[in-house]
């Protein structure tokens, strides 16, 4: 492809030689130039040499997003090595598990985790080498300044991995997905094209870098050749002035975000003319909202559905279908694959392609699919077997025209008297009731129908009887709640997933299926 990098390796060296005196990456007061980020990178791949890091190896992030983490992933590609980001909302056990599963010899850690870090002490059964990043002894800068720079990269193979990030683990401990040289170069070419990113573009960096929608749209923006803004934190106000004020022109932020940003007030009188498009994804947006902020916000919104295992997005529905009022029922799907991306719909049990309109699992094929799962060849096989679809573990259906409609988790799924039942059809449905702020929908023990949809809803004033009755007019019966238990607030992993395994555990204690 002309005009862009050969590779994610080389990244840095080709928008150097191209533009070195650009505006690469803004952090808070802070700007580096192309020339700039790639000597940091070529430093930071020396470092990690000097310390022993290796082809095949593993270091570990561990911080809210900083530019240092996108450097360090970098310095890897360069080296044959494989960055694995820690999610920083995890609790200590679970930090522990994702650096000793990478087997992690250096550790790079933002200050304020540090005493985390410290509490764990010889847990850390891997780790040679810690490295504080920022703090009143940036032991990372100082690592930098002192690094002899390496501006070689290693030979590699495109199935080989430079960054590791790990699922969310909702029924589980995460799993380490491998997202290879070749699987992010086709999600970057791809998508760049897509949403038509180019030089002078200023990308939007909100979402935390342990998650595909940060650091594989941080990539894919670079890629780009455009300037990224990393946001530490997630402070609506503040969110709101650096899209303004740094003339932001594309980004991706999650639902949850939009729905706090409506908030701030004179939310609709900012200027945001840089503005090209805004994607969300990640979850489901409740039409409500989708439509407050279609409202509010004069630029395009492109949906994106996709997963870690794919390097983040395989398809998407354009601000055009977003604006489209012949097609407003398009607003409630993912939209169609991108190039490179194909899609279909699988027997859950057998795997066999199933036709237009008929639900199953959502499988995926791509040069995008990571190589499989770190240390877990069981997991591996069962996510990518050997036809190379990747079963996704979501229910879904594609329309004649090929727009894909996503219906709920496999695992989720409700069997009611032999009729499937998708929580997410209901949940979609409960979400427009204006007393409702958050809803799941689990399914129950019934002696009669083997199992019942139940609602899980938090909200102000909740009438259950009402609110019953409210589904009735809107389900066909089978899908509608057979009761309503109202709670302050939802479960969650430390990634924002609602733990329906902790909403079913108490109704199925003793019974065979489990929670």
């Amino acid at each position: 492809m002309s005009g862009r990098p050969n590779g994610i390796a080389d990244l840095v060296d080709y928008w150097n030689a191209t533009d070195p005196d650009a505006v690469a990456v803004q952090y808070g007061p802070r700007t580096w130039s192309w020339a700039e980020l790639a000597d940091r990178v070529h430093r930071a791949a020396g470092a990690l040499s000097a310390a022993g890091v290796g082809p095949g190896d593993r270091v570990a992030s561990y911080d809210k997003n900083h530019p240092a983490s996108l450097e360090i992933t970098l310095a890897c590609a360069r080296i044959g090595s494989a960055n694995a980001m820690v999610n920083f909302r995890l609790a200590p056990e679970e930090v522990a598990y994702t650096i000793n599963d990478a087997q992690a010899t250096v550790l790079f850690v933002g200050a304020e985790f540090l005493p985390v870090v410290e509490e764990l002490g010889d847990q850390l059964t891997t780790v040679r080498e810690i490295v504080v990043i920022g703090g009143a002894t940036d032991q990372y800068e100082d690592l930098l300044a002192a690094a002899e720079p390496l501006t070689e990269i290693r030979p590699h193979r495109p199935d080989d991995s430079f960054l590791q990030l790990y699922t969310s683990g909702t029924t589980g401990f995460p799993k380490g997905a491998m997202l290879t040289y070749g699987g992010m170069l086709a999600h970057s070419v791809t998508n760049v094209e897509h949403a038509g990113i180019v030089e002078g573009n200023v990308a939007l960096v909100a979402m935390p870098l342990f998650h595909v929608g940060g650091s594989s749209w941080a990539i894919l923006a670079l890629y780009g050749g455009a300037s990224i803004v990393v946001v530490r934190e997630l402070v609506p106000e503040q969110l709101l002035d650096e899209i303004v004020r740094r003339k932001v022109t594309h980004g991706f932020l999650v639902p949850a975000v939009f729905s706090v940003l409506l908030n701030v007030p004179g939310v609709a009188d900012r200027d945001y003319s840089a503005v090209r498009e805004l994607c969300y994804g990640a979850s489901p947006m409740p039409l409500p909202l989708l439509r407050q902020c279609l409202e509010t916000f004069p630029f395009g919104f492109r949906q994106v559905y996709g997963m870690t295992e794919a390097c983040g997005v395989v398809t998407t529905l354009s601000p055009e279908d977003h604006r489209d009022e012949r097609q407003r029922h398009r607003l409630v799907s993912a939209g169609t694959p991108i190039p490179g991306v194909e899609i279909a719909i699988g027997d859950p049990s057998t795997g066999e392609h199933l036709p237009a309109g008929s639900v199953g699992e959502v499988l995926v094929r791509s040069a995008q699919l990571m190589s499989g799962y770190w240390g877990n060849p069981a997991a591996t096989a069962q996510a990518l077997p050997e036809d190379g679809w990747l079963r996704s573990g979501d229910a879904g259906k594609l329309d004649a025209d090929g727009y894909l409609y996503i219906t709920d988790r496999i695992k989720d799924m409700i069997i009611s008297g032999g009729e499937n039942v998708y929580p997410a059809e209901i949940e979609r449905v409960l979400a427009e009731h204006p007393a409702v702020l958050d809803v799941a929908v689990i399914g129950v023990p019934d002696e009669r129908w083997g199992e019942t949809p139940k609602a899980i809803v938090v909200g102000k004033e909740i009438d259950v009887e009402e609110l019953l009755a409210y589904c009735r007019e809107r389900l066909a019966a089978f899908k509608c709640p057979k009761s309503i238990t109202v709670l302050s607030e939802l479960p969650r992993n430390p990634t924002g997933k609602v733990l329906k395994r902790e909403l079913r555990r108490p109704y199925w204690e003793g019974v065979e299926r489990g929670a």
